[in-house]
C-alpha cells in the first residue's frame, strides 16, 4: 500500500476507531502469518514499481503456496467497505485456509477481520451495517455455521447449532432474523455410524455432496438473531428449497424449490415465495429451465424479482444464462437484453431499481456492464482483454472482482465508469516471478468457422524459433480459455508450462462460451468431433506460423479437456506425450455411474434405444489400439463428476496395448483438487512428463 501523509494517517486512525476495529487490527499484526493469508506490506507498491527492472524468477508449481485466492466482495450498506474472502494455501496443514477481509471504498485501508480458517466464505453485511457475518466450518466436522462480528467490537460467534450443516443464509431488512438453508441433523442418525443409504432420486449423486440419500434435503429455517431460537419454514420429503431473498419491506421470502438437487428431471425449478413466518403458504412465482448456477433478487423498490433463465435440458452443458426479471405485481417475466448473445455470470441490482449491473463473458474476457430495467439495453463499464468475474453493489457503489493475463483477481471499484484497484494481496508475488507473454490468435477451421485461442509463450521467446508445443484442452464444454490469472486455474497451468520452456495453446473449440448460443450448440450430440477438428486446426496453425516443432508436440487438459484428449488421440498420432485428467473414454460406461444423467438422457437418448450413437461416442475406448502415444492418467478417488473410472479404463487399455501409461490417483479428492500439496504434485508430475518425451536429453 502505498505511503500517507500526515493528515491521511489522522484520517485513517479516526475511521478506525469509529469502526471500533483497532483490537482486531492489532491482533491480525501480531499473529504470525502462518497460513498465506497475510496482509499485504506497506513496500507492496514500491515493490511492484521496482520489479520491472529487478530479476524476476520463474513461475513454479511451489507458487501454488505463493498466490493468493481473492473472492466474495460484498459492498457495506452505505457504499463505504468492500467485505471480501482472501485464501491462502497452508503447506503445514495441507489444506486451504481463508479470512474475511475488508477495504474501504477509497482503498487506503485493507483491514483482515478474522482469523483464517477452513471454510470461511459468503460474508454479508447487516442491514445497519454494524455487523458482518460469514459461513465457517473450521472445527465442526465439515458442517459450516453461520458466524457473525460485531464490528464493533468482539470475537466472531456462531448463531446456529454445529451439528446443522448451513448452506445459505440471507439477513431480513430489519436485522432481527436470518433465512437460512440448512441440512438439520437427525439425533438418530448421529448415533448410527453405519447404515444402508435410501436412493429414490434420479440425481442420485453429486460430486463433493456424495450420495443424494432421502432425507437429506435442503430447507428454509428462520433464524432470530437475539435468542438464536430456529424455527421451520419450509419441509417435506423430497422437496429442497434454497437461494433465500428477502423483500424490501421484510414481509416476503422468494427461493428456488425443486424436488431433486438443483434442476427436476424436466430440467426446471420453480421460484417461489412465501410469507416470512412459519406455516405460511407457499406461491409458485415462475417455473423455469434452470441455468448453470441461479441467483435471485428482489430491486430495491420491490417492484422485481430477477434470476438467471436457463434452457431446455438436451442443452444443458452448453447452457448460456439469460438474465431475466419477473415483476411481482402481476408475475410477468421479461427477458432483459433479448439481443445478447453472450451469457450473463453475475448480477446486482442497482440502488435506484433502474438498471442492474451484470458481468457478460464474451470471446475469451468477461465484462461488467449496466443493463438498463426499460431498454434492457447493456452499457460496457470497460472494454479490455480481462475478466470481470462477480459483482456487488450498494449504495452507488459498484465492486467487482478483476484479474486479466499478468494479475490474479483482485478487488476492483467500478467508480465513473472506470477501474479502480482497491486491494493488493498478490502485488509483492507478482513483483517476483516472470510471467510468459499471452497472445489471442484467430484462424479458420475446416469448415470455415472462425475459432479463436490463447498463445502462451516462455519467457524470452524467440520469433523464428521453433518450440517444444503443448495443446492445453480447457474443460466444460461450456467454458472459454479467457484472459485471467486464476489459480489452479488453466491459464495458470499454462503458465506453468511456459515457464518449463513450452509453447502452451488454449483453443476456444465449438462448444465453448462466450462466443453465442451457436457456437456452443454446434457440438450437440456430437461429442469428439467438431472440437477435434478444431483443435488438430490449431495445431496445424503453429506449425505453420513456425512457433510449435512437428516433433515436440504434446497435448493435455482437465475435465472435458482430459476427454478431448482421449478423442484426439484416437484421432490424430502427431503428439509424443500426453496428459489426461478426470478424463473418461468409454461414454458408455459413465451412464449411471457420473451425475450427468439429465443431460444423457435428454441430449444422447437412452443407451438401450440409441445404441449406435453411445458407440460412437466412446470411439477412443473402442479404437484404443489406434492410440501410441505415452498417456499420464489422474483423477480423484471420490470424483462424482467424472468418476475415475473413465481414467483407469483407459490407463487399462494403454497397458494392455503396451503403450507406455501411468495412473495416478489422488486418496479422497473429488473432481477440482483441493489439498495444496497435490496441486504442487500434479503439476510437477505433468511437467515431468512433458519434459521426458518433449525435450532433447
Amino acid at each position: 500500500m502505498t505511503t500517507r501523509n500526515n493528515g491521511d494517517a489522522r484520517r485513517a486512525r479516526s475511521i478506525l476507531t469509529i469502526l471500533g476495529i483497532l483490537g482486531f487490527v492489532a491482533e491480525a499484526a501480531a499473529a504470525p502469518p502462518t497460513d498465506g493469508v497475510t496482509a499485504p506490506s506497506a513496500a507492496v507498491t514500491a515493490t511492484a514499481e521496482a520489479g520491472d527492472t529487478a530479476v524476476r524468477r520463474l513461475l513454479s508449481p511451489a507458487d501454488f503456496y505463493e498466490v493468493l485466492k481473492v473472492s466474495d466482495p460484498e459492498v457495506s450498506p452505505d457504499g463505504g467497505w468492500v467485505a471480501y474472502v482472501v485464501t491462502g494455501n497452508d503447506r503445514q496443514a495441507d489444506e486451504p485456509r481463508s479470512a474475511v477481509w475488508m477495504v474501504s471504498w477509497d482503498g487506503e485501508q485493507q483491514i483482515t477481520l478474522t482469523t483464517s480458517s477452513t471454510g470461511a466464505h459468503a460474508p454479508r453485511w447487516s442491514p445497519d451495517g454494524h455487523y458482518l457475518s460469514f459461513l465457517s466450518a473450521d472445527g465442526n466436522a465439515g458442517n459450516a455455521q453461520l458466524m457473525v462480528l460485531d464490528r464493533r467490537g468482539g470475537e466472531a460467534t456462531a448463531l446456529t447449532d454445529p451439528k446443522d450443516d448451513v448452506t445459505d443464509y440471507a439477513w431480513s431488512p430489519d436485522g432481527r432474523s436470518v433465512a437460512l438453508v440448512m441440512q438439520r441433523s437427525d439425533d438418530e442418525a448421529q448415533k448410527q455410524t453405519t447404515r444402508p443409504i435410501v436412493i429414490d432420486a434420479l440425481h442420485f449423486k453429486q460430486d463433493e455432496d456424495g450420495y443424494l440419500a432421502a432425507g437429506h434435503d435442503d430447507h428454509l429455517y428462520l433464524l432470530e438473531v437475539e435468542t438464536r431460537r430456529v424455527e421451520s419454514l419450509t419441509g417435506g420429503s423430497g422437496v429442497n428449497e434454497r437461494l433465500p431473498a428477502w423483500s424490501p419491506d421484510g414481509r416476503r421470502i422468494a427461493f428456488v424449490s425443486t424436488r431433486e438437487k438443483d434442476s427436476d428431471p424436466d430440467g426446471m425449478q420453480d421460484i417461489d415465495m412465501m410469507d416470512a413466518h412459519s406455516g405460511a403458504t407457499v406461491q409458485r412465482v415462475l417455473r423455469i429451465y434452470s441455468p448453470n448456477r441461479q441467483k435471485i433478487q428482489w430491486s430495491p423498490n420491490g417492484e422485481f424479482i430477477a434470476y438467471f433463465l436457463g434452457e431446455e435440458p438436451k442443452y444443458n452443458q452448453y447452457i448460456q444464462n439469460r438474465l431475466a426479471i419477473v415483476s411481482v405485481a402481476d408475475q410477468r417475466p421479461r427477458t432483459l437484453a433479448p439481443g445478447l448473445d453472450r451469457p450473463v455470470s453475475s448480477y446486482a441490482f442497482a440502488h435506484d431499481s433502474a438498471s442492474i449491473w451484470a458481468t457478460i463473458e464474451d470471446d475469451g474476457t468477461a465484462y461488467a456492464a449496466r443493463i438498463d430495467l426499460k431498454s434492457g439495453a447493456p452499457a460496457k463499464a470497460a472494454d479490455g482483454a480481462f475478466v470481470v468475474s462477480s459483482v456487488s453493489e450498494a449504495a452507488g457503489h459498484a465492486a467487482i472482482l478483476y484479474s486479466d493475463d499478468t494479475a490474479p483477481p483482485e478487488v476492483y471499484a467500478l467508480d465513473t465508469g472506470k477501474l479502480r484497484k482497491l486491494t493488493h494481496h498478490n502485488d509483492a508475488w507478482l513483483a517476483a516471478v516472470q510471467l510468459g507473454e499471452v497472445e489471442d490468435m484467430r484462424f479458420r477451421d475446416k469448415d470455415g468457422v472462425e475459432i479463436h485461442g490463447l498463445l502462451v509463450k516462455p519467457v524470452r521467446f524467440a520469433a523464428g524459433h521453433r518450440y517444444p508445443t503443448v495443446l492445453w484442452i480447457h474443460g466444460g464444454p461450456n467454458g472459454q480459455d479467457a484472459h485471467a490469472l486464476v489459480r489452479g486455474g488453466d491459464q495458470f497451468q499454462r503458465q506453468l508450462l511456459a515457464a518449463d520452456g513450452f509453447v502452451v495453446f488454449g483453443v476456444n473449440y465449438r462448444g465453448s462460451s462466450g462466443r453465442g448460443r451457436a457456437f456452443a450448440d454446434a457440438i450437440l450430440a456430437d461429442w469428439g468431433h467438431k472440437e477435434v477438428e478444431d483443435l488438430l486446426d490449431g495445431t496445424d496453425q503453429l506449425i505453420t506460423h513456425g512457433i510449435a516443432d512437428p516433433e515436440r508436440l504434446g497435448i493435455g487438459g482437465w475435465s472435458y479437456g482430459g476427454i478431448l484428449t482421449d478423442y484426439v488421440l484416437a484421432s490424430d498420432r502427431r503428439f509424443k506425450a500426453a496428459f489426461s485428467g478426470a478424463g473418461s473414454a468409454n461414454m458408455l460406461a459413465m451412464y449411471g455411474s457420473d451425475e450427468y444423467i439429465m443431460q444423457y438422457n435428454n441430449e444422447l437418448g437412452v443407451p438401450w434405444a440409441n445404441t449406435a450413437r453411445w458407440l460412437k461416442l466412446s470411439y477412443p475406448f473402442f479404437h484404443a489400439d489406434r492410440i501410441h502415444t505415452p498417456t499420464l492418467f489422474m483423477g480423484g478417488s471420490k470424483d462424482f463428476d467424472v468418476p475415475l473410472i473413465g481414467g483407469e479404463q483407459m490407463y487399462q487399455a494403454l497397458r494392455t496395448l503396451n503403450v507406455p501409461a501411468q495412473l495416478v490417483i489422488y486418496p479422497d479428492e473429488h473432481h477440482e483438487l483441493k489439498r495444496p500439496s497435490f496441486l504442487e504434485d500434479r503439476a510437477r508430475r505433468i511437467a515431468h512428463w512433458f519434459d521426458s518425451r518433449l525435450k532433447p536429453q
